[in-house]
């Protein structure tokens, strides 16, 4: 069962350190989207009235708001956390620089992009002085980093992870070659930071830029149709905060790909019910028996960079990461995948069943999907049934270009 529930939209910077640290402390969190720029449910209102993100609601009803509180609370549930400090100085310094981050880098990063992009009206003049304001908020850090190698202390804390979530709009758009040779203490620090695999496991690769992607000219126009006659003045949308102020329009939800497909003689519920409550030789005979191929599809999964992992513990966050990515496609997938040998020399494979027969639908919902290779399986074919009961079962071990590799770890997605 997950811990609670984290509302956000992909990309979202302030949920960042949130997803990090529920990932590395195995904390489930069901991940519900709600992008602001398109507009929220009416059931998210209910929940925080002023729409903005991200929110939790815990399994247990406890309802949070604010990114720093949530961050902290689901770093806490891990009592043997290093990333709050060992002193109360510590903590104190972390919700210091938490609190800048939040309060002053990215609001004048938004008011220097936003424009550019069209989500607030340009204005040259303004985009310059935006554009000073965050240069000088930026400056503070680097003067801070010059003689500290972390934001509090002499390791990475919570400060850290959430300060280079929030700061990566730059480093997206403007923080290019130049900018980063007269900014070294900031370009160091963010580099390392990223690249631990608390951070990456959740944020991906990190990419920087040669040339500034948004330049201070005036974004195109959309062409729009003809207004339509004035209705009836309603009243005002509340307004809602994202990098910056936004409007909050109800809208629906898009429609995953899958709601489509006809219902399924059998759903998936009924499995992932089977497959939790009784022993797994008893659920796969039973899975075996109720599987229509008509309306499902089974596929392997295989990592495409197996060459690259290191620590089994590191690729099974790795696995984790995929896993909560694939939040949107709950309802349509079910499946397993594992680590199998030892530290930097490990694999990862994996079988799925999922809703209809192509895979894109199901998986493209990750960012990270292309890191994966997908193999459909026959399921009248006596191998590839076998094959889906080792990956569900973790008791055998798989055999890799002549090489076999014993079971390490593994997660069910269900």
């Amino acid at each position: 069962m997950a811990f609670g529930k984290l509302y956000t939209c992909e990309g979202n910077p302030r949920s960042t350190a949130i997803q990090a640290v529920a990932l590395a402390n195995n904390i489930e969190l069901e991940i519900v989207n709600e992008d602001p720029k398109v507009g929220v449910s009416k059931e998210y209102l209910s929940t925080n009235p002023l729409g903005k993100i991200p929110a939790f609601v815990g399994a247990d009803g406890f309802v949070l708001s604010e990114c720093i509180a949530i961050a902290i609370y689901i770093t806490s549930q891990n009592e043997k956390t290093t990333l709050l400090g060992k002193t109360k100085q510590d903590y104190a310094t972390i919700l210091k620089w938490m609190s800048y981050f939040n309060a002053e880098v990215l609001p004048s990063l938004g008011s220097w992009f936003q424009p550019l992009q069209g989500r607030i009206p340009y204005n040259k003049k303004s985009v310059e002085e935006a554009q000073a304001k965050a240069l000088k908020v930026v400056s503070v850090i680097e003067a801070h980093l010059a003689n500290n190698t972390y934001l509090a202390g002499e390791r990475i804390t919570l400060a850290d992870l959430f300060g280079t979530a929030l700061i990566s709009r730059g480093f997206q758009y403007f923080f290019d070659k130049a900018w980063r040779a007269e900014y070294p203490n900031v370009t160091r620090w963010y580099e390392t930071v990223y690249n631990q695999p608390i951070y990456t496991n959740v944020a991906g690769k990190l990419n920087f830029i040669d040339e500034p992607t948004l330049k201070n000219v005036a974004p195109k126009k959309v062409e729009t149709a003809p207004k339509a006659p004035k209705a009836a003045a309603k009243p005002k949308a509340k307004a809602v905060e994202e990098d910056d102020e936004e409007p909050v329009v109800e809208v629906p939800k898009a429609k995953h790909a899958c709601e489509s497909l006809a219902k399924p003689t059998v759903p998936i519920d009924e499995w992932k019910r089977q497959y939790s409550n009784l022993d797994t030789p008893v659920a796969l005979k039973w899975f075996w028996e109720n599987y229509n191929p008509e309306d499902y599809s089974l596929w392997a999964v295989d990592y495409k960079y197996n060459d690259e992992l290191t620590q089994v513990f590191m690729t099974s966050n790795l696995i984790g990461g995929f896993f909560t990515r694939l939040e949107a496609s709950r309802k349509y997938i079910f499946g397993c995948a594992s680590v199998y040998g030892t530290a930097n020399d490990s694999v990862i494979k994996g079988a799925f069943v999922i809703r209809g027969q192509d895979a894109f639908p199901c998986f493209d919902v990750a960012p990270d999907y292309e890191s994966y290779q997908f193999t459909k399986l026959d399921a009248s074919k006596p191998e590839d049934r076998e094959f889906v009961n080792e990956q569900w079962t973790w008791e055998k071990p798989v055999v890799v270009n002549g090489k076999e590799y014993p079971w390490a770890d593994g997660k069910v997605f269900k």
